[in-house]
């Protein structure tokens, strides 16, 4: 193979074949102007005939029988690792998604922040960190929550790039909350929301608009940022704390491969039993394992139904836009393919349109917005806007 018939795999770096195979490790990357989509083996890429091949014959030779022997072997052995290299590659895949959800190449990286792990609550991971940005008067803001299935992640993580916001007079946080795997919801969830009660009671301090405020994230920082939006109020009026007596609501949210549903009564049927595999759905209710979380289900059913955002869904909510990679394989191929589908976001939009609520839904191929090219764009016009 010459040097003119490779060329670089956008994610790893290695070169592969113009065809799109990775030789070393047989996983197809399909990098059209759409971004990546999920692998697939090629079976020619391990053995140099096609994986079906009839048994030997008497007639064939020692070599023959030898051969066919070998592909044989190679075809179990791919059988069992196929399902490993997809998930490999559909992590990457979404890991990069997740990146380039508000990021430009060419920006430089996020300065240090104005204010580092400031306590927003009694909590170890209720901390958040603080770019001001420079303006006349008060200061939009930008929020970024992380991904991790709500069992990993930090707030220095994959998260946009900040610089491009702060140029524009857009102030950013970026904030951890209590994981799982330490509380089960409702912690998570709450701890987010009340991390932007807090901004809000900054808001004379840090120089804020409290009615200008954007959450943005992936995977369940996506799902939280629309929980958040799409949720009714959960000020306290009357709450001896302070930062409980501001309002939840905010102004738009802008995220990627979102859930929108964590029920597994409703997101099986949309999806298929592989999504069920990923800890984020048993782990969410403090269930060790997806059977144990089916088996309590009536148990857990009412934590389920209020922590799915696709339920908070109605005509007066704020601006939501949401973007997905395009695999729409159905049913899902595998547990980090099923927890990341489009099809998330289509059953979302489909409900904001029938209500009238604005809603964006960006998949390549599949579906784009009339406004909005990508998050960038979006949450640059909501936080601007006069």
């Amino acid at each position: 193979m010459n040097d003119r018939s490779l060329r670089k795999d956008r994610i790893s770096g290695r070169k592969i074949c113009r065809g799109g195979w990775n030789r070393g490790a047989g996983v197809h990357v399909n990098s059209n102007r759409f971004g990546p989509t999920f692998p697939h083996i090629l079976w020619s890429e391990f053995v140099s005939d096609p994986p079906h091949v009839e048994k030997p014959s008497h007639r064939k030779s020692n070599m023959t029988a030898k051969r066919s022997l070998h592909i044989r072997r190679n075809n179990q052995r791919l059988h069992v690792l196929q399902p490993i290299y997809r998930a490999i590659v559909s992590c990457a895949v979404i890991s990069v998604s997740l990146v380039s959800l508000t990021a430009n190449a060419d920006e430089s990286q996020t300065p240090k922040p104005t204010f580092a792990n400031v306590p927003y609550g009694p909590h170890d991971r209720n901390v958040l960190d603080f770019w001001q940005a420079e303006g006349d008067g008060p200061r939009p803001v930008l929020v970024y929550i992380h991904g991790g299935g709500w069992t990993s992640g930090d707030k220095g993580s994959r998260g946009p790039t900040f610089e491009q916001y702060l140029k524009k007079g857009i102030s950013c946080a970026a904030i951890n909350y209590r994981l799982s795997t330490q509380a089960p919801l409702p912690a998570p969830v709450h701890d987010a929301t009340r991390a932007i009660q807090f901004l809000k009671s900054k808001a004379a301090e840090w120089n804020l608009r409290k009615d200008r405020i954007a959450l943005t994230g992936g995977s369940a920082g996506a799902c939280t940022s629309m929980w958040i939006l799409l949720h009714d109020d959960l000020a306290r009026p009357d709450s001896d704390d302070p930062v409980e007596r501001e309002s939840s609501r905010v102004a738009a949210a802008a995220v990627s491969a979102g859930q929108t549903s964590i029920d597994p009564k409703v997101i099986e049927p949309w999806l298929g039993p592989n999504v069920l595999q990923h800890r984020m759905i048993n782990l969410a209710v403090g269930e060790k394992t997806i059977d144990d979380a089916l088996k309590n289900y009536e148990q857990h059913k009412a934590m389920y139904v209020e922590f799915s955002p696709y339920n908070h869904m109605s005509s007066d909510d704020p601006p939501l836009l949401m973007t997905y990679t395009a695999n729409m394989t159905l049913p899902s191929e595998n547990a980090g393919h099923g927890i990341h589908h489009p099809v998330y976001g289509v059953k979302l939009k489909k409900k904001a349109d029938a209500c009238g609520a604005e809603c964006h839904l960006l998949i390549p191929g599949v579906s784009k917005s009339d406004q909005y090219s990508s998050a960038t764009d979006f949450l640059m016009s909501k936080l601007l806007a006069p």
